[in-house]
């Protein structure tokens, strides 16, 4: 279906309308983000939710992680990957209106788990708090995001690459850090030897990582890996195939499932 705009071209109008005759009108939008959101909640609803997502995260074993050039697009592999299997799905941020697509998708997928990636500002992790996202990810620590979360349901997962980093971040406050850029550090060896002083702190891998490799991450230590261009394959995208994304979600969502499964023995 193709969508075209017939009023002046502002990109908020742009995108309602893309999703005027979806199914998004069967849900309601999300709540906007109060002060009492972003409090510790005195029921169990807090950490029920973050308890769901790292959840998630752990028996997946998989984030894909998505980037596109617009928002149809975006909505479009985002539901290829999620039908595919896929559970934890991150939106890189300078993918157009990133925040409008997450909310559509959180209320779209109500169980599923959806976050914003490469966030560098507090500003924007709020804005993506409000916007539904249950986990933020960025290539580096930002003590600001990690302060601002510290008391919510929402999972901040920082980029580390040194040991220093990897314990400075957890010691800060961190659930979960990001191990990246993890190929250029040495892949599965990297996850492997750091997790040896540090196998009480739960790491995501992340960068350059294919579907094949998902279950030796996993072997050596890591509870996730981020799989970008090996589902939302570059020329598939390129394209708007979104049925190599779907076959490729699924194989990933598999690939992660036995992984899990073998570990447990």
């Amino acid at each position: 279906m193709v969508f075209t705009c017939t009023f002046p071209c502002n990109p908020v109008f742009q995108f309602q309308r893309l999703f005027t005759r979806s199914r998004l009108q069967q849900h309601h939008s999300a709540p906007p983000l109060s002060p009492s959101n972003l409090k510790p909640s005195s029921s169990s609803s807090s950490s029920h939710h973050y308890s769901h997502t790292f959840s998630l995260i752990q028996d997946s074993a998989v984030i894909a992680c998505l980037r596109a050039n617009s928002a149809e697009q975006a909505m479009e592999a985002a539901r290829a990957a999620v039908n595919g299997g896929i559970a934890v799905l991150e939106i890189v941020r300078s993918t157009p209106g990133v925040f409008e697509v997450l909310q559509a998708l959180a209320n779209e997928y109500p169980t599923k788990a959806f976050g914003v990636g490469t966030v560098l500002t507090a500003e924007d992790a709020k804005t993506a708090i409000k916007a539904g996202a249950k986990f933020l990810m960025s290539p580096a620590t930002v003590n600001d995001i990690l302060d601002d979360v510290r008391d919510t349901d929402v999972l901040y997962m920082p980029g580390v690459m040194t040991p220093t980093e990897i314990y400075s971040a957890h010691n800060a406050g961190a659930k979960i850090v990001k191990i990246y850029p993890v190929s250029a550090l040495g892949g599965v060896r990297y996850i492997s030897a750091i997790r040896k002083p540090f196998s009480h702190i739960p790491m995501v891998a992340s960068q350059g990582i294919t579907i094949d490799s998902v279950g030796d991450y996993i072997a050596q230590g890591a509870i996730s890996v981020v799989l970008s261009d090996a589902i939302f394959d570059k020329e598939a995208m390129s394209q708007n195939n979104f049925d190599v994304v779907n076959r490729l979600a699924t194989s990933a969502a598999l690939q992660g499932k036995t992984a899990v499964e073998r570990k447990k023995r």
